[in-house]
């Protein structure tokens, strides 16, 4: 066997210039299968990552019926024992108590319908950082009474540090909610969505706001491995009271994203299979060729007594090493731009932009370097290639030595 490799490998740079032509092919076409999955991938990553990291988190607690009306008659005690449960679950990084609501947020004359958060200011670093996303001011000390404002929402209201700003809304069973609380930070959210109306207040200080003393809207979980998602779900939901409360993940609470990410995969999966289409006849053609080529060599080699089934072996070995060379090129080539629009992410900008902030996603494409597409492209890239080598190695079977020696 290790005869025909040697053998192999002397017949493909016979003719340097068919050699390079194939494994070019396969090259550009892998090259470019991998650079467009990358970007597909990191995108996905991106719009998950946007969500999950920037508020939902993996999973939500909520009371029974709440995420349909978003009421804060749905909300549920806050009961400490309940998170020392969640919290000793395999894959369950933390948890994290949250009381979300709506109300009108006033400057002056300007109003704005705002959605008005309040978070256990230590807990909440362990998923979203807000003190990370601060431009302006400080994080929450102890147990302060300001406010967080995003800063597309501050530029719209007017506000700067130190200001105060008023809330009005309906709170727990119907009371009035009102209060007037100074300005600690701005910050920046990545989604640009939750940038134009997000208010963060300690916890305390939202359920005096609504009324809702002891109470929570949702208990947030960030899980160690997304890929164990489901099955963390499924341990969770075993603790937790059916008639109480409802459990969801990310994708149950997104259900938009994640039409829009099956869309969009599918779509770039139709570009690649048109992409192999037209490089899958390219390379058949150039193997056709190269067996057309040496019909006379190949019907000598028959004549002096060399079996077809040897010949037919390594011809394929022949073509499994070009393929094989130009796949190693192709992922070689391809993981220097990859790794730079990792570190370095297309930036949209103009009307491209805003396009990607109606949808409330920031206006960046980057990309991911995963192990699982490289393997995946580089795997359909070869079954094409062995795909390609039937007609030849078939044609060579078929050979008549007569024919062939006279062609």
């Amino acid at each position: 066997m290790k005869e025909y490799f040697k053998l192999a490998w002397r017949n493909i740079w016979r003719n340097k210039r068919r050699t390079m032509i194939t494994i070019a092919s396969v090259f550009f076409a892998l090259w470019l299968a991998l650079i467009m999955r990358s970007i597909q991938v990191g995108s996905y990553s991106h719009m998950a990552d946007g969500i999950v990291e920037a508020f939902t988190g993996s999973i939500q607690i909520h009371g029974d019926g709440y995420w349909e009306d978003r009421t804060l008659d749905k909300t549920f005690a806050q009961e400490t024992s309940l998170m020392t449960k969640i919290e000793s679950i395999e894959n369950v990084k933390s948890v994290i108590p949250r009381l979300e609501s709506f109300a009108l947020a006033s400057t002056g004359e300007q109003t704005k319908g705002i959605m008005v958060v309040g978070i256990d200011p230590e807990r909440e670093l362990e998923l979203t950082h807000p003190d990370r996303k601060l431009i302006e001011g400080n994080y929450f000390e102890g147990s302060s009474d300001g406010v967080l404002v995003s800063s597309r929402l501050a530029d719209f209201l007017g506000l700067k540090l130190n200001d105060t700003l008023t809330l009005l809304s309906s709170g727990y069973h119907g009371a009035s909610a009102a209060g007037i609380y100074p300005v600690i930070g701005i910050i920046k959210m990545p989604n640009p969505e939750l940038d134009r109306r997000i208010v963060y207040m300690t916890l305390p200080y939202a359920q005096e706001l609504y009324g809702a003393y002891e109470r929570l809207s949702s208990l947030v979980i960030n899980v160690e491995n997304s890929n164990l998602l489901d099955k963390t779900k499924k341990d969770i939901s075993l603790v937790l009271d059916e008639e109480i409360y409802e459990i969801m993940d990310w994708k149950e609470m997104n259900p938009e994203l994640v039409q829009q990410i099956q869309s969009d995969a599918a779509g770039g999966y139709i570009m690649l299979g048109m992409l192999y289409l037209i490089i899958g006849f390219g390379v058949l053609g150039t193997l056709i060729m190269m067996t057309t080529e040496r019909r006379k060599e190949f019907g000598v080699m028959i004549a002096i007594g060399m079996q077809k089934k040897k010949l037919g072996l390594i011809l394929t070995i022949e073509m499994l090493m070009m393929g094989a060379v130009g796949i190693i090129a192709g992922v070689i080539g391809s993981l220097p731009v990859i790794a730079y629009l990792v570190k370095t992410p297309i930036r949209f900008t103009g009307e491209s932009a805003k396009m990607f902030e109606i949808y409330g996603f920031e206006p960046i494409m980057p990309a991911k370097l995963e192990l699982s597409y490289f393997l995946a492209q580089s795997s359909v890239v070869l079954v094409i290639f062995i795909l390609a080598i039937i007609y030849p190695v078939n044609s060579v079977m078929k050979l008549k030595e007569i024919k062939a020696l006279r062609s």
